[in-house]
Order: C-alpha cells, then sequence, then structure tokens
C-alpha cells in the first residue's frame, strides 16, 4: 500500500524562541531522576495515558510502530511482578554480575530487593513487537530495539513533563513479564517503568552529569 503524502505542517519560530524552548525543556529533563521510593497514592491514569499517546508518535522503521505498552495497577500482578523480578535479580546480583559491574552499582545503594515494583501505583511495562501475523502473512519489523528505544525515551520525557516521577528497569531475563501479562509470542519485554508521586522521604545520589563538553563534538 502506497502512502498518501500530504504537507507538514511546520510552525516557524525566531531563534529567540527556539533558544528558550530548548533551554526551559533542557531545565525540566535535567531535574529529573530515577526515584527507587514511590509514594502509593494514586492519581488520574489519563496522565500516564496521554504520555503513551506521546510515546506513540516516535518514528519507527518503516513506520511499523513495533511497541505495546501495558499500565498495571492491579495490586495482585504488581506484587507478582515484584517476586519474579526480585528472583531473577538476587540470582544475577549472587551469581550472574561480574565483580566489576557490583563495584559499579555498590555507590549507588541498589540490590536485589525491587520495592518500588509494589509500591509505585503504577507500572508501565513496554514490549517490542518483532513481527505481526495477519491473513497466515508473516511481516517482519525493522529497526525494533531502536525505534522501541525512541519511544521509550519520548515517554519518559513526557512524564517528567506531567510532573511525575520515574524509574527504568530491567531485571535479566524478562521472559517472565510476558507470562504474567499474557502477552503473545511475538511480543517482548523491554522496561518496566515504575510511575507515581516521589515517597516523602525519597533520596536520590548526588550524581553529577557530563558536561556539554564531554558528550559533544562538532567537526
Amino acid at each position: 500500500m502506497k502512502f498518501k503524502f500530504i504537507k507538514y505542517n511546520f510552525v516557524k519560530r525566531t531563534d529567540e524562541e527556539c533558544l528558550k524552548r530548548a533551554s526551559d525543556f533542557f531545565e525540566l529533563m535535567n531535574k529529573r531522576r530515577s526515584v527507587r521510593s514511590f509514594s502509593p497514592v494514586k492519581f488520574d491514569r489519563k496522565l500516564i495515558e496521554l504520555a503513551i499517546s506521546a510515546a506513540g508518535t516516535a518514528p519507527s522503521g518503516a513506520n511499523k510502530q513495533p511497541w505495546k505498552f501495558i499500565i498495571v495497577e492491579s495490586y495482585e500482578i504488581k506484587k507478582e511482578i515484584r517476586i519474579a523480578a526480585e528472583k531473577e535479580e538476587k540470582e544475577s546480583y549472587e551469581k550472574r554480575m561480574p565483580q566489576s559491574w557490583l563495584d559499579d552499582l555498590a555507590p549507588l545503594g541498589t540490590d536485589w530487593r525491587k520495592e518500588f515494583l509494589e509500591t509505585a501505583p503504577y507500572l508501565i511495562v513496554v514490549f517490542k513487537i518483532d513481527f505481526t501475523k495477519s491473513d497466515s502473512e508473516l511481516k517482519k519489523h525493522y529497526y525494533v530495539n531502536e525505534s522501541v528505544g525512541i519511544a521509550t525515551g519520548i515517554l519518559l520525557a513526557s512524564l517528567q513533563n506531567t510532573g511525575l516521577a520515574t524509574l527504568t528497569h530491567t531485571p535479566s531475563p524478562m521472559n517472565f513479564l510476558q507470562k504474567i501479562l499474557n502477552r503473545p509470542s511475538n511480543e517482548k519485554p523491554y522496561l518496566i517503568i515504575p510511575v507515581g508521586y516521589p515517597a516523602e522521604d525519597a533520596v536520590v545520589p548526588d550524581i553529577k552529569r557530563k558536561s556539554l563538553s564531554e558528550i559533544l563534538e562538532v567537526t
């Protein structure tokens, strides 16, 4: 099927307007931190749905949009996910991770315990879709990891803009999510994002981000 092409609706702004918007966005995102202590207080789920709508605007290989976002709010399912994730994380911390990895994690104070999977009011579980099947025809997707990664970045930025705290969590392996959430075989777990307000006593490590000069080169 050939796409119909339409005129791109582009709004040209002055350099001053663009710089202000860019600066404001940087300040917003520079305040984002990974939070591991969440308040259990719920809020309007529509906030997350709108953030996922924004994530769905991400570019993707051949416009296949190879993503699925599952909002988990059931306490029983969150608890089941926590139990399964902690089982894998305990195995990783005690047997799978090399000492160099453990040494790098030590200053952050993390371990295999993942209370946030149960206390955060919502979890967003991101799945990547490797292929679709229709009329017995297998249709492959392209640049799946890249496409889902871009969508996830937009999702995190949108949630930050909304005023919610987030964390990216990737227990390995994550196959248990496919079973717990009853997802089809063509969907593979990509990421868990706990979402909510931070607990009143939430703390974060006093880390420093790399400066622009460290991450940018112009040729």
